[in-house]
């Protein structure tokens, strides 16, 4: 890292009118941490026409955004992504044109870079891909999930593809994006329980981190079960989220009584040594499907992720107990 010693101005083109602060100052400022970012929204230090403004204020074209002198990311300072970790993933691309990827990504990588990671996807996508000079993470997957997720390659793409996240988020509707996941929870999961419908609000704890809790000052939250497997002691569930909210799934199957195998966050200990001997070692949750309109022909589209080994192992592991 280095030190920025200027103040920067910059104006908002046509092309991001409409995104929201927050992103649009991610994308700009590689390499600096979101808590970073979100320090300098909270404190006024970033300013809109010289205003202040909160994370989620959209921007129009010809807004003159003020960034005060920050630590960047210098070309010089990018760590190398290691040869195993550009092979492991060049393989788990399942889709790809000139518009987007999608990429099955592995348990324990961030989807970017920052808060003491190092390197993330979206990181190493662009160092494997130099020639592609636009790369962007079109939503987020939990550090500790796998599966897939989308990467577009145009900003136009990007627009497009976030526009129908959106609005799935905002408008509980299945139409567009549809997130299909698999997830391995503790007990039996009760069959009668098709969904849970409760609002969740989210707080970032002093260090960062975010927690997610049941509400009713929360938003609105649903998702979709369904039983795929009864095991002992365990059951292999499908879960559709119909919104976005943070950790959902998670908080969702805690509420129904079955929190999901390895989640140390919101699961009860979990990982004791008898599920560690059957190969425990991650959170128990892979996005597995994942259906939306193709950003420029508006073509539905189905991109599938088969589930990782170590998962898998597991599964097995459970069948045979």
């Amino acid at each position: 890292m280095s030190e920025f010693h200027q103040v920067q101005m910059l104006e908002v083109d046509p092309d991001c009118a409409g995104q929201r602060i927050d992103n649009y100052l991610m994308s700009r400022l590689k390499g600096v941490p979101k808590s970073r970012l979100y320090r300098l929204l909270r404190k006024g230090e970033v300013r809109v026409n010289k205003g202040r403004v909160k994370p989620e204020h959209k921007l129009q074209a010809g807004d003159l955004v003020r960034v005060p002198p920050i630590r960047l990311a210098q070309e010089g300072d990018l760590v190398p992504i290691g040869a195993e970790l550009a092979e492991r993933l060049a393989q788990a691309i399942v889709f790809e044109d000139d518009w987007l990827i999608a990429i099955n990504k592995p348990s324990g990588l961030a989807v970017h870079g920052g808060s003491g990671v190092q390197i993330g996807l979206i990181e190493a996508l662009r160092q494997m891909r130099p020639e592609i000079k636009f790369l962007e993470l079109v939503h987020r997957l939990d550090r500790e999930t796998s599966g897939v997720i989308l990467v577009a390659k145009k900003r136009s793409a990007l627009k497009a593809l976030q526009e129908q996240f959106r609005e799935k988020s905002e408008q509980m509707t299945l139409a567009g994006i549809r997130k299909t996941y698999l997830a391995l929870v503790d007990g039996q999961w009760p069959a009668a329980r098709r969904e849970v419908n409760e609002p969740l609000l989210r707080t970032e704890l002093a260090n960062g981190d975010r927690m997610v809790r049941v509400s009713a000052e929360g938003k609105p939250s649903k998702t979709l079960f369904a039983v795929v497997e009864s095991l002992q002691g365990a059951t292999l569930v499908e879960a559709s989220p119909v919104t976005g909210r943070t950790h959902q799934i998670r908080v969702h199957a805690r509420i129904a009584g079955c929190p999901l195998l390895g989640d140390e966050k919101y699961g009860i200990d979990l990982i004791n040594e008898k599920l560690k001997r059957k190969g425990l070692r991650r959170l128990c949750l892979h996005a597995a499907k994942l259906s939306f309109l193709h950003p420029t022909t508006e073509q539905p589209m189905v991109v599938e992720a088969p589930m990782p080994d170590d998962m898998a192992a597991l599964l097995e592991a459970l069948r045979c107990s």
